[in-house]
């Protein structure tokens, strides 16, 4: 996708009997295991599950109430600016808001750069930002989308952009909710080779979602959630209908689709 996402070695993601909870109110309990460089987790689970919760702990926006979280080697909301990416599940944006596809891209970028301070974008900078923007956009197919409005875009046109974001901002660590809700085809299709890219690059990521097709299509790795940690480990040891059962109940097994993503891929 782009030689200049940084690569880094040792767990991106580090989570050690985590529990996460709003307020005094308990959400996930007993998380476990590890997210390297290069490597996708799939979030699984039923509604109410945990997934969106813990995802949301990574970025800080959920307290840690027992164990620990490590994101990028700090605890989270304490990693360095632009060094996670998100990719909400609803378009954060207004979509009647009068800005370019290109001006949402160079929200990453000025991110990224805040890194090296509060310095204005100003000459070289500003063409430097321009430049990783318009590169992010080659990056998801939407070069040619750069100075459209980003409200007339589809659904699944807004999520590439979004992520193109985060590319632009060159994360260690991209965050996706449900990203492939409501995708048709060729966009579903786009934003797997999107995520194939960024692991190539070294990207950690970690995706929330119900398809378990999909996540054994991208992800090296699943945890799988119903308000504690089931399993948390490599898909094909994970995605089974034993520990499937557990998460959905025991009707699951009769559900063929939540077992076309179980066992051998397809």
């Amino acid at each position: 996708m782009s030689p200049e996402h940084p690569g880094g070695g040792g767990a991106v993601v580090h989570c050690d009997g985590a529990a996460l909870a709003y307020g005094r109110a308990m959400a996930l309990t007993g998380v476990t295991g590890e997210v390297g460089p290069g490597t996708a987790l799939a979030l699984i689970g039923p509604n109410g599950s945990g997934k969106t919760t813990l995802l949301r702990g990574l970025l800080g926006m959920v307290d840690v109430a027992a164990g620990r979280i490590e994101v990028c080697g700090r605890a989270p909301g304490r990693a360095r600016r632009g060094s996670i990416g998100y990719v909400p599940q609803v378009a954060d944006l207004d979509p009647s808001f009068p800005v370019t596809v290109l001006d949402v891209v160079l929200m990453g970028v000025t991110a990224s750069m805040a890194r090296l301070g509060a310095l204005p974008l100003l000459g070289a900078r500003r063409r430097e930002a321009r430049r990783r923007a318009l590169a992010a956009l080659e990056s998801v197919g939407l070069a040619e989308a750069a100075g459209r409005r980003f409200g007339t875009l589809s659904g699944g046109q807004q999520q590439r952009v979004l992520v193109a974001r985060c590319v632009a901002a060159r994360p260690r660590l991209i965050a996706l909710d449900e990203p492939f809700n409501g995708l048709d085809q060729p966009n579903r299709d786009a934003l797997l080779r999107i995520i194939a890219a960024l692991k190539d690059d070294g990207v950690a990521l970690v995706v929330s979602t119900h398809d378990l097709v999909i996540a054994r299509e991208c992800c090296e790795q699943v945890a799988l959630l119903a308000g504690r940690q089931i399993a948390f480990g490599p898909r094909e040891e994970v995605l089974v209908p034993e520990l499937i059962e557990q998460a959905y109940g025991t009707g699951a097994s009769g559900r063929d689709d939540l077992l076309l993503g179980v066992g051998e891929a397809r």
